[in-house]
């Protein structure tokens, strides 16, 4: 449904989503189906958040989620949809693990003569060959989304509605305004705090609980090398495609991001940090170095090569994972005009709590305009 009005600087809608993570997009799809003028603003030039994918030398590496995998129904839902539209392939049923030392410092449970099975059941991965971030342009289909504009001030106006102030990232053609009956604010706490701030008459239970959320931040490193080491990798035993460390000091995760590519001409892998060590080196002004860091304790516990890539690049993540989520679905304000909060920090911190708050945003949110009918998850995706 297009807006109510648009003019050069300022556009009205029935409701204005603000972030294009999986909770902003399913969201923003359910209320767009049911009917209502819906945009949704995003400051970076693509959709689904932390659901990333990076063009990179030809190829493209997953810097965020690393795949995707039956966490509840709704989840299984998307990988049934996406896999008949042939948009998801299975990836793996395995990801090892590294055991731990009485110190508690991370050792190989297999070596490249000794493998070992991973200590938790196996368990189907899917990932799209167009990489990652393929899923949230599955679920941005149809969607009037604002790319590369940041929302810096919401208030409220004389004729009863919220008015969205915006900050061009890039050049785009969109209006630096925008008024709607209703706003979804689906971006991470701490930014959804720093956003409302100076927005009057929000309650102050509110905002303490927008207060309480906290993040472990996360350091990724995607580095490419030569195509004469896919001969080296044929040879490890087992063959490998991800690697977790659950008790280590510098790392979290490690993928061959490549098996994910169909016909992949050179060797790519992710690697994510742990908590610790992106703590510790968020605000490092030389990231390659951190990087190269991380590359140097990959190598010393899998592969010599891992600490010389051809090229590589690192990205921070500073809300990567919620500690300590909510236990509701979505954070109303309660105020007299409709505003709620959505994320993975509602009710589960992976990609089927992000999903479960969306809908539960755009239920909330029907509720207090015209109560129109709404679709389901299943029908929303087919319809898309």
């Amino acid at each position: 449904m297009p807006p109510l009005k648009m003019d050069a600087r300022l556009a009205v809608f029935d409701i204005a989503v603000i972030g294009a993570g999986m909770a902003g997009l399913i969201c923003a799809q359910q209320l767009r189906q049911a009917g209502y003028s819906v945009a949704v603003i995003e400051k970076s030039r693509g959709a689904g958040g932390r659901v990333a994918t990076r063009r990179l030398h030809g190829t493209r590496a997953d810097h965020g989620a690393r795949y995707l995998e039956r966490q509840g129904e709704m989840v299984q839902q998307l990988i049934e949809i996406m896999r008949d539209r042939d948009l998801l392939q299975f990836w793996t049923d395995t990801v090892y693990e590294f055991g731990t030392t009485e110190s508690g410092e991370a050792v190989a449970k297999y070596s490249p003569s000794s493998p070992s099975p991973p200590s938790s059941p196996s368990q189907n991965r899917y990932a799209p060959p167009a990489g990652m971030n393929s899923i949230g342009k599955f679920l941005a289909n149809n969607l009037e989304i604002w790319y590369s504009r940041r929302a810096i001030a919401i208030t409220p106006t004389k004729s009863k509605t919220w008015h969205l102030t915006l900050e061009a990232v890039g050049e785009n053609e969109h209006p630096q305004e925008l008024t709607a009956k209703a706003v979804v604010v689906a971006i991470p706490a701490p930014q959804a705090l720093m956003l409302l701030a100076e927005t009057k008459d929000l309650p102050s239970e509110f905002i303490d609980r927008l207060h309480s959320i906290d993040y472990d931040p996360c350091i990724t490193v995607m580095a490419g090398y030569p195509t004469e080491r896919q001969q080296d990798l044929a040879m490890l035993n087992p063959t490998w495609k991800a690697i977790s460390f659950p008790a280590d000091s510098h790392l979290a995760w490690i993928g061959l991001d490549s098996s994910k590519r169909q016909h992949s001409q050179q060797p790519v892998f992710v690697v994510q940090s742990s908590p610790t060590f992106a703590e510790n080196y968020l605000e490092s002004p030389d990231l390659e170095l951190v990087g190269k860091h991380l590359l140097e304790r990959a190598a010393e516990y899998l592969i010599p090569w891992l600490s010389t890539p051809e090229w590589l690049q690192v990205h921070r993540w500073r809300y990567a994972f919620c500690q300590h989520p909510l236990s509701i679905s979505c954070l109303p304000a309660m105020t007299l005009l409709p505003l709620v909060c959505a994320g993975d920090w509602c009710g589960g911190n992976q990609i089927e709590g992000a999903l479960h708050s969306g809908l539960a945003a755009a239920s909330w949110v029907n509720s207090m305009l015209a109560n129109n009918q709404l679709p389901d998850f299943n029908s929303i995706l087919r319809s898309i």
